[in-house]
């Protein structure tokens, strides 16, 4: 007779881990709808950031969360390795695919982006999903951001642009991409859409 032995711990780590089709389904219904958002921030981020930009070269910036939230709200939701990545990408592939102004290099900013938020996430194990861990995705996105735009668009930048460029793309990423994005999750987890998964689970028992 023989007996297989195994860990609760190990079982209960890799079902934490491995994705499940809900998962996969559900990441990517948040990206595609993210990337809607994009496409509508691709035409509406110059008339309202630019009298920033005016005021201060660099501050245009603080617009920069409404591109950065796909990351973080994927990965509140879904909770798997890999899913703030996932979101952001399929996030700007829609919006490559829709049409903007900046055409595939929009892949490249949303993984780094994306990479920037799933970070964060990975240096806690994927274990913490608190509003504080979600802000500093948010400003690790908002940095990735920063990052990608100097080195593409804003080339050769003084040193008062970089930094004010940076900090004001971390502020919007910690506020728009990393905060709003937790509100968001408890939202939602209120209306029971979440109910499939832990974060929708864990919040309702706090209701």
């Amino acid at each position: 007779m023989t007996t297989t032995l195994s860990t609760p711990s190990d079982t209960s780590v890799g079902s934490r881990f491995r994705w499940r089709v809900v998962d996969i389904v559900v990441a990517s219904v948040i990206g595609v709808a993210s990337g809607l958002v994009f496409v509508v921030w691709n035409v509406a981020s110059n008339p309202v950031t630019g009298p920033l930009a005016a005021l201060l070269p660099g501050l245009q910036a603080l617009g920069g969360g409404f591109w950065l939230f796909a990351g973080v709200l994927t990965a509140l939701v879904v909770r798997k390795p890999g899913a703030a990545l996932y979101g952001e990408l399929v996030a700007a592939t829609v919006s490559a695919l829709i049409g903007n102004q900046w055409g595939p290099l929009t892949l490249v900013s949303g993984a780094v982006q994306g990479l920037g938020a799933e970070l964060v996430f990975a240096i806690f194990l994927y274990a913490n999903w608190r509003a504080g861990v979600a802000i500093l995705a948010g400003v690790g996105a908002g940095l990735g951001m920063a990052v990608t735009d100097l080195t593409l668009w804003y080339p050769g930048s003084d040193t008062l642009f970089i930094a004010v460029y940076t900090i004001s793309g971390m502020v919007s990423g910690a506020v728009i991409a990393g905060l709003l994005s937790w509100l968001a999750l408890r939202g939602l987890a209120r209306t029971g859409a979440l109910s499939r998964f832990a974060a929708g689970r864990e919040i309702a028992k706090r209701i």
